[in-house]
């Protein structure tokens, strides 16, 4: 049976943290499921992780229902959330419901998350009344890094503070269920925690979130550079690539394979080959 909204919302309330990971495939995302991570995010962030784009803007639906595929196939517990990409929520309330909608009917997911906040309000509210449960995302919003002038971090003067509070409490009012906070002052992300009845999840916004969200590749140490605001908890990519070296050295000098991983044939029926 899979997380419902009515769970995660219910965490909050008894003060219960909320974890929430990435993953993009179907192998990761059974690995994140087994463990019982409640929530996992197919974010656009593959873009950067898995294609090797400098930003999550080139991601297109089709990509995004792609990878959402894989990891509702690898799951059976969390609740999936898939990150709706650059100008599909934008261009018109009904644009956004039917690629909102091809999350849930075509990858499967049970929600959608977009990015900003007044702005993207009513959007909101309409894709609640038809049914589809959404995840807000205020802060630096990696969909917007060109306007923004870069990674940096939201809501450090007055009025960006007073202005991020106003849109967390129009996503709440809208009918998001929870909201990612990235990048936002600590104490400010505290604020904006109580403030709200629904969850905020936290990715550089300290530990006053009612939850964290990391990009697996960052946890993995798969990331060509961790940054500050994530946590590797391995160092699987130097593993990976130790294996690979033993198995490059191994074929170059004939040591693998060795008789134990082929396969035998009739002696006789080899003969008669041979003739």
């Amino acid at each position: 049976m899979r997380v419902n909204i009515g769970q995660i919302k219910e965490m909050k309330q008894k003060g219960e943290k909320i974890a929430m990971l990435t993953a993009y495939d179907y192998s990761t995302a059974k690995i994140v499921d087994e463990v019982g991570v409640p929530l996992i995010l197919v974010g656009d962030s593959l873009g950067m992780v898995v294609l090797g784009y400098e930003t999550p803007i080139p991601v297109t639906m089709d990509v995004m229902i792609h990878h959402t595929k894989a990891v509702v196939r690898g799951t059976s517990r969390a609740l999936i959330v898939g990150d709706m990409p650059f100008m599909t929520y934008t261009i018109s309330v009904e644009e956004a419901l039917r690629n909102a909608a091809r999350f849930i009917q075509e990858a499967g997911c049970q929600s959608v998350k977009l990015e900003g906040g007044v702005t993207v309000a009513g959007t909101v509210r309409r894709m609640v009344q038809c049914g589809i449960p959404v995840m807000g995302h205020i802060g630096l919003t990696p969909q917007s890094v060109n306007q923004l002038g870069g990674w940096r971090v939201q809501g450090k003067t007055p009025e960006a503070a007073s202005q991020l509070l106003k849109d967390a409490l129009a996503l709440e009012e809208a009918g998001a269920f929870s909201i990612v906070l990235e990048q936002v002052p600590t104490p400010l992300a505290t604020l904006i925690s109580k403030k709200l009845s629904i969850p905020t999840i936290g990715i550089g916004a300290g530990n006053g979130c009612d939850g964290q969200v990391l990009v697996i590749h960052d946890v993995f140490g798969l990331s060509d550079r961790v940054p500050k605001l994530a946590k590797k908890y391995a160092s699987i990519g130097e593993t990976m690539k130790q294996a690979v070296t033993q198995y490059f050295n191994e074929v170059k000098h004939g040591e693998f394979p060795t008789d134990a991983n082929g396969f035998t044939m009739d002696e006789s029926l080899l003969a008669e080959l041979k003739k």
